[in-house]
This record gives C-alpha cells, sequence and structure tokens, in this order.
C-alpha cells in the first residue's frame, strides 16, 4: 500500500513545483495565450460578420437574379405578342391586296371579254350585211334583167313610200 498513501514530502514539492509552474505560466505565458485567444476569438467573430454578409449579398443578388429573369421573361412574351400582332397585320394586309388584285385582274378580264365580244359582234354584223348586200344584188341582177321586171319593182317600192 505504499503507493497508495502519499508521503508528506511528495506532496509538499509537487504541490511546490505547482504553484512555481502556475506562476512561470501566469508570468510568461498566460498573456500571450489569452491575446492568441482574444485575436482568434476577434478573427472568428469577424469571420462570422463577413459570412453573414456574404449570405445577404448572395440573397440580394438571387433575388436581382430572379427579377432580371421574370423581366426579360416578360418583355420576350411583349416582344413576342407584338410580333405575333405585326405578323397577323402583315398577312391580313398581304391577304386583301392580294383580293384586292385578283378582283382588278378579274374585271380588266370582264372588261377585255365584253370589248372583244362588242368588237365580234360588230364585225359579225359588219360581215352579215355586207354578205347580205352581196346576195341583195345578185337576186336584185337575177330579177331585174327584164325591163317589165324593173318597173314593176319601181311602182310597188314607189306606193309602199309615204310622201308626207
Amino acid at each position: 500500500m505504499g503507493l497508495l498513501t502519499p508521503d508528506p514530502g511528495l506532496i509538499f514539492w509537487t504541490t511546490t513545483s505547482f504553484l512555481i509552474l502556475m506562476f512561470l505560466l501566469r508570468r510568461y505565458a498566460w498573456k500571450p495565450i489569452l491575446r492568441a485567444l482574444k485575436v482568434r476569438e476577434e478573427y472568428i467573430e469577424f469571420s462570422l460578420k463577413d459570412a453573414a454578409q456574404a449570405k445577404d449579398e448572395v440573397a440580394k443578388l438571387s433575388e436581382t437574379r430572379r427579377q432580371m429573369i421574370e423581366s426579360t421573361r416578360l418583355e420576350r412574351e411583349k416582344m413576342m405578342r407584338e410580333t405575333r400582332g405585326t405578323r397577323e397585320e402583315i398577312i391580313n394586309e398581304a391577304k386583301a391586296s392580294a383580293t384586292r388584285e385578283a378582283e382588278k385582274i378579274i374585271q380588266q378580264s370582264r372588261e377585255l371579254i365584253e370589248r372583244e365580244r362588242q368588237e365580234s359582234l360588230s364585225e359579225i354584223r359588219q360581215q352579215i350585211s355586207l354578205i347580205s348586200l352581196e346576195i341583195a344584188e345578185k337576186i336584185l341582177k337575177q330579177e331585174l334583167v327584164s325591163e317589165e321586171r324593173q318597173q314593176s319593182v319601181i311602182r310597188e317600192y314607189l306606193d309602199h313610200v309615204n310622201f308626207n
């Protein structure tokens, strides 16, 4: 049991060396250790503040990015609507223009057909007149060969003529 019961001399020297060690540590090491702990504490506090600021800035940038994306999306939709409207206007104008042009061409064609029809009718009438005159001339030449027949035709025409 000698190891379990401490000796008074051992207790004295252990206590004395402990107190000397404490004195030396307090005198030479305690202030630098406290200073190092203080610097470390300030560094950690600064890092936490810096991290909080970075987090806030990231949140602001994220919100700004979201707003820019939304703004861009709205502007794109607006441009698409305007483009669709312009496209519809161009299509409608092209249809209207094509319709007007087609109607104009149809009207010109009708006028041309009518003019050619009238010219054809006029030409046909003229040819019929010439043919009728030739036929009448031939008939009259054949009928008026004799003088007696000539006199009878002249009297007949004179009877039908109305002298007012």
